[in-house]
């Protein structure tokens, strides 16, 4: 991913030092008290700032039903987890960095599951499109079934109703 690597001089040192852009994806357990997940993920940034990295974009963690439960602790106790606070940061960073966030991440209570991986600086998340109309043509085997369909018709005088009924009777 040539596209996405960089190179930045550090003023300290002559020594080249490669950046990448990353993004995480985190749960937060759902025992995690809603004031407090923000202090959950202001640790994570503190983390990534620490350690020389830049934020790009984040999404803000909010309480879903996971695809499938986990196990894990929630309340002190083991047992499945279905719901958790989902997450995401996406920043550049030292490649050290992520190595770095991988492992504190693994090792933080607070957090179900994490993942670390390298992608690309510009805007990646699926854009919603409405569906294409197509015409389906039909064959003629299926046919409509009749429907009663009422007429209407003018209004008609007496004379002309008593001479319709006297045809039809004399038939």
């Amino acid at each position: 991913m040539a596209e996405a690597d960089t190179m930045v001089i550090s003023d300290t040192s002559a020594e080249e030092v490669i950046s990448r852009v990353y993004e995480i994806g985190y749960h937060v357990a759902p025992d995690t008290q809603e004031a407090e997940v923000e202090g959950v993920v202001a640790e994570v940034r503190a983390v990534i700032e620490k350690e020389g990295g830049r934020f790009l974009a984040e999404g803000a963690p909010s309480l879903i039903k996971l695809a499938y439960p986990i196990a894990g602790k929630a309340g002190g106790k083991a047992g499945e987890i279905d719901r958790g606070y989902f997450g995401w940061i996406k920043f550049e960073a030292p490649i050290a960095t992520a190595e770095v966030l991988q492992v504190w991440l693994a090792a933080h209570q607070g957090i179900l599951r994490s993942i670390v991986f390298q992608t690309v600086r510009e805007e990646t998340r699926a854009r919603f499109k409405t569906a294409v109309l197509r015409d389906v043509k039909r064959s003629d085997i299926l046919k409509a079934a009749p429907r009663h369909v009422e007429e209407t018709s003018a209004p008609i005088s007496e004379a002309e109703l008593e001479k319709a009924l006297s045809e039809i009777t004399s038939e």
